[in-house]
C-alpha cells in the first residue's frame, strides 16, 4: 500500500497517539535541549538539562551570567561540554538580543532564518530545523537518522546523510500545519525507538508492507 507523507503522518498518529513533542515547559528549555541532545543519548541530555534547570530555571538572563566553567560543569553529562556550552551561550545571547520574541524573529528574517541560525556557533542543519519547528513554528521537516531509516524502509533510496533527505524534503507540504510538523517528528522518533532496535523489529510494525509515495511529497 502506498502512502503520501500526510497519509503516513495520519496513520502513525492513529496507531500511536499524540506524543506531545517537544516535551518542555518553555521555548527556552527546548533551545537548551536542542543543543544538549547533539551526539548523545536522550538520557544524558536530560541529565544535563535537569542540572541547568536546577541552577537557572532556564532563565536566559541567568544563563548568560554564568561563568563558562560553571556552565560546562552543568553540560558535562551530555558530553562535548566545551563546544555545547559555547553554543548555549551564543544562542542564548542571540535570542536575548532579539527580545526572546520568536514571531518578531520570523518577521525579521523570513526565509533567511535557517541560514542565520546556521551561522551561530554549534547550530548545524538538524539543530536549525528543530529550532525552526519548535521555536519558530514553521512546518519544517527534521531529517534525522530515524526519519532517514523509516523512509528507507518505506522504499525511498539514497538517504545516506542529513543533507541527502533535507535537499528533497526541507519544509513539509502545505497540508501540514506547524503543530502537525512538530507531532510528525515526535511520531517518527518514537516509532524508531520502538521498531529500529534491532531493525528487524520493523517487520512486526503497523507500517510493514507499506511504501511511501515519494513522487507526491510536494503535495503531501
Amino acid at each position: 500500500m502506498e502512502l503520501t507523507l500526510y497519509d503516513l503522518y495520519q496513520k502513525m498518529l492513529a496507531h500511536m497517539g499524540p506524543t506531545g513533542w517537544w516535551p518542555a515547559d518553555s521555548k527556552q528549555q527546548i533551545i537548551i535541549e536542542a543543543i544538549l541532545i547533539q551526539n548523545t543519548t536522550e538520557r544524558n541530555a536530560v541529565r544535563a538539562s535537569q542540572l541547568i534547570r536546577a541552577q537557572t530555571d532556564y532563565d536566559f538572563h541567568r544563563i548568560r551570567q554564568l561563568p563558562l566553567e560553571d556552565l560546562e560543569e552543568l553540560v558535562r553529562p551530555a558530553g562535548f561540554m566545551k563546544n555545547k556550552s559555547k553554543a548555549i551561550q551564543t544562542l542564548t545571547q542571540w535570542y536575548l538580543a532579539h527580545n526572546q520574541d520568536p514571531k518578531a524573529i520570523v518577521a525579521q528574517y523570513g526565509v533567511s532564518l535557517r541560514d542565520t541560525l546556521l551561522k551561530l556557533h554549534g547550530v548545524g542543519p538538524e539543530t536549525a530545523d528543530v529550532l525552526l519547528t519548535y521555536i519558530f513554528d514553521q512546518p519544517q521537516f527534521v531529517a534525522d537518522k530515524y526519519a532517514r531509516t523509516l523512509f528507507g524502509l518505506l522504499g525511498v533510496e539514497g538517504l545516506t546523510t542529513y543533507q541527502s533527505l533535507n535537499r528533497q524534503l526541507s519544509q513539509l507540504p502545505e497540508s501540514f500545519t506547524y503543530q502537525e510538523a512538530q507531532e510528525f517528528h515526535g511520531l517518527i522518533d518514537e516509532f524508531g525507538k520502538a521498531y529500529f532496535h534491532p531493525i528487524e523489529n520493523f517487520k512486526t510494525s503497523f507500517l510493514a508492507g507499506h511504501r511511501l509515495d515519494w513522487e507526491s511529497r510536494e503535495k503531501g
